[in-house]
């Protein structure tokens, strides 16, 4: 398993527009869902998308999350 600061910076690796888009990115693991929770803050609009276990191992081995990918082309937009 690797920390959620790990996690958050491959994440911002992997999608470079988030900083560009002024997106506030974390990354918190939920004990409960048993999955990593991604918040996206920009402005007023947050977006709290759950990343499994298995998405999150992709994104650490440098594989873009799909997922993930298109909640936060959404999101951008």
């Amino acid at each position: 398993m690797y920390d959620k600061n790990a996690l958050c910076e491959k994440i911002k690796e992997l999608y470079p527009d988030i900083g560009e888009c002024d997106i506030d990115l974390s990354v918190d693991y939920d004990e409960e869902q048993q999955c990593w929770v991604v918040y996206m803050n920009k402005g007023h609009r947050k977006v709290k998308h759950f990343l499994p276990d298995e998405d999150a191992d992709a994104c650490m081995d440098g594989n873009q999350c799909v997922s993930l990918g298109l909640e936060i082309a959404q999101f951008k937009d």
